[in-house]
């Protein structure tokens, strides 16, 4: 099969290829490498499994070239910092709703059918039940970010009811996990770098959220679409608890072994503006396709803490 993965050389995409060339697909990574990076797939791309595009998911004129004999698209590109929407507000209009627009309609044009997208546990709201079923409903973002995920979601079922496409919409959970370049772990491994002495929390450290380790969630993203073949397929993807900042905070110290750091909280119940205090996704209808997670939170945090500290090359000088 050939497939196209948006976003390909990112923290998730770079994963999910490793799965689909593994399984022998042929994958052009579309990415224009603002965030992502190409080492991540370059063994891929030197041994002819996988070619590169570098194109923008908001040029429309390009991702329509790019969609020629494509069998399935996986559309993971997406603005990947939360933040930056409340500065710029047209990011997560333009690099994700118009973005996904340009995905589905290049498809239409092609002929493409098939279609998995990233959505996020964050288009529920803050006022969802937890943990948050698949028909939880209305759901009312409070982040552009959450936003644009629920419009990319409602262009994509009028695509699948208008014009034949089959989707499966995944709501992700906070996924962690090697090769990561964002995040609360990224942030404190880096703050922790350049000074050991003290820890910067924003909030109060109450905020609580489920991890998910990013090969089980290539893994069950994979695993759903086999198991599932209705023409709209809505899955969360999570694990079975949650943990908090403050918990992440004490890992992230114990694995960089800066034991006289001081945790410093700015105070408040949420990180930033748009930012959910606390999220869990009810996993049962993941659970009944027979997948379930390797790591729940806490070892999928501790497990990305060890890694990031690698790959990013943090070195404690001790007895300084």
């Amino acid at each position: 099969m050939r497939v196209m993965v948006t976003g390909g050389a990112g923290f998730i995409g770079s994963h999910l290829i490793d799965r689909l060339v593994a399984r022998g697909d042929s994958v052009v990574a579309f990415d224009n490498l603002s965030s992502g990076q190409l080492e991540f797939i370059q063994a891929h791309i030197d041994n002819g499994k996988v070619t590169h595009v570098q194109g923008d998911v908001t040029d429309f004129e390009s991702v329509l070239s790019s969609m020629h004999g494509i069998d399935c698209v996986f559309h993971l590109a997406a603005n990947p910092d939360i933040r930056l929407g409340t500065k710029i507000t047209d990011t997560d209009l333009n690099q994700g709703t118009i973005a996904t627009y340009n995905i589905v309609e290049a498809m239409r044009r092609c002929d493409v059918k098939r279609i998995a997208f990233a959505s996020s546990s964050v288009v529920y709201g803050e006022n969802a039940p937890l943990p948050t079923p698949e028909n939880h409903g209305p759901c009312m973002p409070i982040s552009l970010y959450g936003a644009s995920k629920q419009a990319g979601e409602g262009l994509i079922s009028s695509w699948v009811g208008t014009f034949g496409l089959q989707a499966w919409i995944f709501r992700f959970a906070n996924i962690i996990g090697t090769r990561g370049t964002h995040g609360v772990i990224f942030d404190f491994i880096h703050k922790l770098k350049a000074d050991p002495s003290r820890l910067e929390v924003l909030g109060n450290g109450l905020q609580e959220k489920s991890y998910m380790e990013v090969e089980d969630c290539v893994d069950g993203i994979l695993h759903v679409m086999e198991q599932s073949n209705d023409p709209l397929n809505l899955y969360n993807l999570g694990s079975h608890d949650t943990a908090s900042v403050r918990r992440i905070a004490e890992i992230v110290v114990e694995e960089t072994q800066c034991k006289d750091a001081s945790i410093e909280y700015t105070g408040g119940d949420r990180g930033w503006a748009g930012d959910i205090p606390k999220a869990m996704l009810g996993i049962d209808k993941m659970l009944s396709t027979g997948f379930d997670v390797r790591f729940n939170s806490e070892d999928a945090i501790r497990h990305t803490a060890r890694a990031l500290i690698q790959e990013i090359g943090f070195k404690q000088e001790m007895n300084k």
